[in-house]
């Protein structure tokens, strides 16, 4: 049997507990000692600090057995929340945060409202009722999405969204409307297309690991690795990907 990478938490399944903070990281190990005691925790899983650290021995290759893991652990959540995700009218969304056994605040990446897509977002819009909402996750998931995972300039996005409200005559955010938001997806995708090559992945499973890889890469960035060297943090411990349902 292989090894146990993933620790599913909240739902009626917990397997893992405060003690467990050098496996499933401070967060992970918090958030499943919560849902022991019964708190409201949203249902989630926690991808061990053992991947990361296999993760780097392999030429940033995953374990055996992982891929399984996680598809078993979603499959769950889909059950769970009543919400498959990548369903175009009840979509479940999640987020996607690292969990170091030590807090890191500020140096690892997050990404939330993965799920989203160009169909999805009817499916959210419908659900919520509320059209100019889903329009502004989506942009959002596409702005982070595309500065953490695939590395263009958040400077990039914030300048499409300034030039629209200049355009419109608008000075907050909370101004532009549900088409606004429509017109500046359009715009946040066609940048990734111009700076990248390929399109904004509309492929939820495609998003998760791509999610999942840059969070475990954010374990080796500069910022990341000055941080662990002021704060005498070993390289070796790793850190956790913390994936939790989006309320």
């Amino acid at each position: 049997m292989s090894e146990q990478w993933v620790y599913s938490f909240g739902g009626g399944l917990t397997e893992g507990q405060a003690g467990m903070r050098n496996l499933l990281g401070g967060k992970g190990a918090n958030l499943a000692e919560m849902c022991s005691i019964d708190l409201p925790v949203p249902p989630g899983f926690t991808i061990t600090t053992s991947v990361c650290t296999h993760y780097y021995k392999n030429g940033e290759n995953y374990p055996e057995g992982l891929v399984d893991q996680v598809e078993k652990a979603i499959s769950r959540l889909e059950t769970e929340m009543g919400a498959p995700i990548g369903d175009v009218s009840n979509p479940l969304l999640v987020s996607v945060r690292s969990g170091a056994r030590v807090s890191m605040p500020g140096m690892m990446d997050t990404v939330l409202n993965l799920g989203l897509n160009d169909k999805t977002v009817q499916g959210l819009a419908e659900k919520s009722g509320d059209e100019r909402f889903a329009w502004d996750s989506y942009r959002r998931f596409i702005q982070m999405y595309g500065d953490v995972v695939m590395g263009l300039s958040h400077h990039e996005f914030e300048e499409i969204l300034e030039q629209h409200k200049r355009d419109e005559g608008l000075s907050l955010d909370t101004e532009v409307t549900a088409d606004g938001w429509k017109s500046i997806v359009a715009s946040y995708k066609n940048l990734v297309k111009q700076e990248l090559g390929k399109d904004f992945p509309q492929d939820v499973k495609e998003q998760l690991w791509g999610a999942i890889s840059a969070v475990f890469k954010s374990w080796q960035t500069p910022r990341a690795v000055a941080y662990r060297r002021i704060h005498d943090i070993p390289e070796e411990w790793g850190t956790a990907v913390n994936v939790q349902c989006m309320v």
